[in-house]
């Protein structure tokens, strides 16, 4: 099971809410392993630094890119 928290700004409230999920969701023990990934538009050091500590995959993505709009400089009109 993965627990994916996702903010606009990644910093350490959003790990440390991400943490709290899991240690929630460890209570199931019928969820077996629990795997946390923390996603932002963009991660302060700090939290990069504290999400790869307790284990946490890291990913930074672009909205816009993700809602397929792509940049004005790419538009013809």
């Amino acid at each position: 099971m993965v627990a994916i928290e996702v903010k606009r700004r990644g910093d350490i409230d959003g790990v440390e809410q991400l943490a709290r999920y899991i240690e929630r969701l460890h209570l199931d023990s019928s969820l077996g392993a629990v795997r946390g990934v923390f996603v932002a538009q963009s991660v302060k050091p700090q939290a990069k630094v504290l999400a790869e500590a307790r284990g946490f995959r890291v990913v930074e993505v672009d909205y816009d890119e993700l809602r397929g709009m792509r940049p004005d400089e790419l538009r013809l009109f």
